[in-house]
């Protein structure tokens, strides 16, 4: 997860014009609808849509289009969407996980696959690099809400195995099967979460050159860049010089 958060944080840094933000709101809404669909449209009994809504807040998406989204799934209105992953190799042979939502897996078979070909990068089957990743729960808090002791204690008890605590903010990191309680028992105490869902982290972290994380960023802004990809998680950690010229 390390890798995939330190880019996320460059490119909010970078902030986004209005055709990228658009596009943006287009994938939280989608994940929202369906959401709903797999479960029930209420965020406060359905784990995987409060983490949607939560998402979809922290990008300032108005009410509106988030209610339009959940109103979708219980109309019964719009597309039926497959979610389908995808792993592959970039650069230096760091490891990635794809998750995509779409109406059309051969188009989105295709895109993607030229995402990572265009970029230096090779798609793989599946199983080909999950092994590398476990599939988590993650609950991130802002760092005022408690100290990092406090956050520590709180987790335990909920249940959830890793905190990792810095100027930030606090990310609580649990078992799948343990998601639902962990983040009900923490939202309780320490209030609405920044950030919850869950995720594909690394097992272990690879370092590259700043050449080949240059290349490997390219190649993540790519496949993101893919109207039917949701997520894009990764084994790779950049340097703090190639950080900060990315940046700048």
């Amino acid at each position: 997860m390390a890798g995939h958060s330190q880019f996320k944080n460059i490119m909010h840094r970078k902030g986004r014009v209005d055709a990228v933000r658009s596009k943006l709101f287009g994938k939280l809404a989608r994940e929202i609808t369906v959401a709903a669909k797999l479960g029930t449209p209420d965020p406060a009994m359905n784990p995987r849509l409060r983490a949607a809504v939560l998402a979809a807040r922290a990008e300032n998406m108005p009410k509106d289009n988030i209610e339009r989204a959940i109103k979708k799934a219980t109309g019964g209105e719009g597309e039926s969407y497959e979610e389908i992953r995808y792993e592959g190799y970039g650069p230096g042979g760091a490891a990635l996980i794809v998750e995509a939502q779409t109406d059309n897996r051969n188009r989105t078979a295709s895109d993607v696959r030229s995402a990572f070909t265009k970029s230096g990068g090779s798609l793989a089957e599946t199983g080909a690099v999950a092994f590398m990743f476990d599939r988590v729960g993650i609950v991130a808090f802002p760092a005022p809400v408690a100290d990092a002791d406090t956050m520590l204690e709180a987790a335990i008890e909920a249940g959830a195995d890793d905190v990792r605590s810095s100027e930030d903010g606090h990310e609580v990191t649990c078992a799948q099967e343990a998601f639902g309680e962990v983040s009900k028992a923490l939202e309780a105490r320490f209030g609405e979460p920044s950030r919850t869902g869950l995720v594909w982290k690394a097992q272990n972290t690879i370092e590259v050159d700043d050449e080949t994380g240059e290349k490997l960023v390219r190649l993540v802004e790519v496949i993101e860049d893919q109207d039917d990809v949701q997520n894009v998680y990764v084994n790779f950690a950049l340097s703090d010089a190639l950080m900060a010229k990315l940046e700048a």
